[in-house]
């Protein structure tokens, strides 16, 4: 279904094609904007564009959804990337006066990358991915959504496919979009537990002095659970090798019953992952509860280190970051960057998503001709894109909705 060797994802034609019939410039100005009609979230915004060549042109900015299509068109970049809404429009940025041009609002981004698993996953690795490995990606958008929206109040969320092997966040709440970078480093730490890339040998300091662990944690782990039964143990067999079990026994703070355990192992190398979890899991319950008690922390910290979310602190951390905009094209792969239902997370397919070779074919099909200068927003809603454009729309009517009920509470009332 991905198939795209007949058309080349990074053609100059291919991507032009693209920009003119098929991507929704108007949904993206509705989600940014907040508004039906450009506001300074939209006019203010910075765009930055990466052009064949490793070209960076950043600070531009339009006054419209048009006008943003019409220099995509003009320039047809390889991708192009959304910063923060400035104190001036970033196109005049040399002409405003030295310190009044800052950053002021942006959403809050977090950034889940599959490398970061490379330590764990069994299956892939580097820039592979698979149906698999993002039961990964599917544990990190159960456990943040969940987390954000109970521990910080924020519903404004968009989750988006990276188009090869990644996930973003977008929170457009209003005090999300006005965080400072000391607040969004502060809540970014807060939420960090897994250091993108860090080894599973190394024992994870999440405690209290009590040594039970923080709610929000206990909450986590509640979801995880049974991830890691199905992810770790059933699907990715992560202790299966001696590489794997050896990872497993570094994180037990008990060395008798790392010896007994390691023992067991070296004389069954065929012992599954689910096996070798229930033979640790038996040890424990035969301790007495002063030795037990440990133990049961150390099982819990295991679950947390192997699903927890790993995230790319420094892309949440500031306002002037840049992300990819959604619907971009990866050139890698030629997957269109789509955004994705956190609730059906675990059905994604990313070898399922449709690619620029895919949607022209498509366009083909449908037998209609390019005309030069006309909205094709129609083009989109006769591909498999319609989904997908459709659930940023949607997404975009929250904020708006959100919009009109503020304005309606500010409207004085003249009624006697």
């Amino acid at each position: 279904m991905d198939a795209t060797h007949d058309i080349d994802p990074s053609s100059p034609e291919v991507m032009l094609t693209f920009y003119r019939r098929l991507y929704p410039f108007k949904a993206i100005h509705n989600w940014l904007s907040h508004e039906p009609i450009p506001t300074r979230l939209f006019t203010h915004r910075e765009f930055a564009f990466t052009l064949p060549g490793d070209v960076y042109l950043r600070y531009n900015s339009f006054s419209s959804a048009e006008e943003l299509k019409k220099q995509v068109c003009q320039l047809n970049p390889t991708r192009f990337e959304i910063g923060p809404v400035y104190s001036a429009r970033p196109r005049d940025k040399k002409t405003v006066r030295s310190g009044a041009f800052n950053p002021l609002q942006r959403e809050l981004v977090f950034d889940i990358d599959m490398t970061d698993y490379d330590p764990i996953r069994t299956c892939c690795s580097n820039a592979g991915i698979c149906r698999r490995c993002w039961g990964f990606i599917s544990a990190a958008v159960r456990v943040l959504d969940t987390a954000i929206r109970n521990q910080f109040g924020y519903d404004k969320l968009l989750w988006v496919y990276s188009g090869r092997r990644g996930i973003h966040l977008w929170i457009s709440d209003k005090e999300a979009m006005d965080l400072t970078d000391n607040e969004r480093k502060a809540l970014v730490g807060w939420m960090t537990v897994i250091t993108g890339g860090k080894e599973t040998g190394r024992k994870l300091n999440i405690r209290s002095g009590s040594k039970s662990l923080p709610p929000p944690l206990q909450d986590a782990l509640q979801i995880l659970r049974k991830i890691f039964s199905d992810l770790i143990l059933a699907d990715q067999d992560c202790f299966g090798s001696e590489a794997g079990y050896e990872a497993l026994l570094e994180l037990i703070p008990d060395s008798g019953t790392v010896e007994r355990l390691r023992e067991k192992w070296t004389k069954d190398p065929n012992r599954s992952s689910e096996d070798k979890w229930s033979d640790f899991r038996e040890i424990v319950r035969k301790k007495p509860e002063s030795e037990r008690l440990p133990l049961q922390a150390a099982m819990e910290d295991v679950v947390i280190q192997y699903t927890y979310p790993r995230l790319d602190a420094e892309v949440s951390k500031h306002r002037n970051h840049l992300l990819k905009a959604p619907f971009c094209i990866h050139p890698k792969t030629g997957r269109v960057c789509v955004p994705i239902n956190p609730d059906q997370v675990e059905k994604f397919d990313p070898e399922m998503v449709p690619t620029v070779g895919q949607l022209l074919r498509e366009l083909d099909a449908i037998g209609k001709t390019e005309e030069q200068g006309t909205d094709h927003h129609a083009d989109w809603e006769k591909t498999s894109l319609k989904p997908y454009v459709d659930m940023l729309d949607k997404h975009a009517s929250l904020l708006m909705e959100e919009v009109r009920r503020e304005k309606r509470g500010a409207e004085p009332n003249l009624s006697w």
